[in-house]
């Protein structure tokens, strides 16, 4: 059994572009912030991928992927969710649609027989967390000032989530998988 997520993963030069956009910001927040290197937009996440639907799952994203045209996109603005002034999450917008891979994704995993995460897909980059609610309206102002370099989404990734095995105890992310768009 697995805990495995389909994700859009920026490239390196993004990351850091708004790593550094971030990076005199972080000690003005009560945040437990996320690392640059994991960042990534989710596309669909599974809690539980029994192994035996692992080598169909890939056989549907690779299919699914390479029906997808690859297109161009850009880290822009933010939000909080649930919502600013109660927030749990911070997090990093995104310019385009997102919502043809989030598809592809979903049925995917379904399809390959594991419970995808029921939420109503909304693209972006979570960058923080907060251990209890917390107005974060001034977060998201500044988040909207933010515009990154623009970059091609070419492929989709199918990433093994471990729980607890990364720096101070978070989870550690390991690439499976990538799939090209339009192959």
């Amino acid at each position: 059994m697995s805990r495995l997520f389909v994700a859009v993963v920026p490239p390196e030069e993004v990351v850091e572009h708004l790593d550094d956009f971030l990076s005199v910001r972080r000690g003005a927040g009560e945040f437990r912030w996320t690392l640059a290197d994991q960042w990534h937009v989710t596309l669909a996440f599974a809690a539980h991928v029994p192994d035996r639907a692992f080598d169909e799952l890939c056989e549907r994203l690779e299919a699914g992927a390479g029906r997808q045209a690859t297109y161009t996109t850009k880290i822009v603005g933010g939000g909080a969710f649930p919502h600013p002034d109660g927030a749990k999450v911070l997090y990093a917008g995104l310019d385009g649609s997102f919502d043809a891979l989030a598809r592809v994704a979903r049925n995917a995993v379904s399809t390959a027989g594991a419970a995808v995460d029921g939420h109503t897909f909304h693209p972006h980059v979570t960058l923080a967390r907060l251990g209890r609610p917390a107005n974060v309206t001034n977060w998201v102002r500044l988040l909207d000032a933010y515009s990154g370099p623009a970059w091609d989404v070419e492929e989709i990734a199918l990433v093994e989530s471990h729980l607890g095995e990364g720096p101070r105890r978070r989870p550690r992310h390991e690439v499976l998988a990538t799939f090209p768009l339009g192959a």
